[in-house]
């Protein structure tokens, strides 16, 4: 394997970890437009902004990992099929909860509940990223996928 080919492999191993980066950033700063909420604006243009844009995120991330990621490393891992089994259950979890943030922003709920639901997603966005970059790294960083970055982690 060529230098320029090695780099362009572990290239997946870095992408994923910016990936999660860049998402745990924007739930921060989704998490702060829901705090900076008052009595009398709890839903502001700002939230709904942050947090259209954290839902989107997040559920494309989750969408290119099952549509190319996840069968790309079970066709060169078969041993991953049960790991992949579980971070497609997270990624199901995490839907369930994105939408339900999604419907309390819509609603103009109050920063409480906001925070609730950003809290959710936050701990099991956490714990399952924390997961995924345990199991995947080291066998991201071997994978040979020709693929767009976008289509495999998602629109980031």
């Amino acid at each position: 394997m060529t230098d320029a080919e090695t780099i362009r492999v572990r290239a997946w191993a870095d992408e994923l970890r910016a990936v999660h980066e860049r998402l745990r950033e924007a739930l921060e700063v989704t998490r702060e437009q829901a705090v900076a909420g008052d009595a009398t604006r709890a839903v502001g243009a700002d939230l709904l902004l942050f947090c259209h844009g954290f839902c989107a995120a997040l559920a494309g991330h989750h969408e290119g990992e099952d549509r190319t990621l996840f069968p790309a490393l079970a066709a060169a891992h078969p041993e991953l099929r049960e790991t992949l089994a579980y971070l497609r259950q997270d990624h199901s979890m995490i839907a369930h909860l994105l939408t339900e943030l999604q419907a309390a922003v819509a609603r103009a709920a109050g920063p409480d509940e906001l925070l609730q639901h950003l809290d959710g997603v936050g701990a099991v966005m956490a714990s399952h990223f924390r997961y995924e970059e345990r199991q995947l790294l080291d066998v991201l960083a071997t994978l040979d996928l020709d693929a767009d970055v976008a289509e495999v982690l998602g629109p980031l």
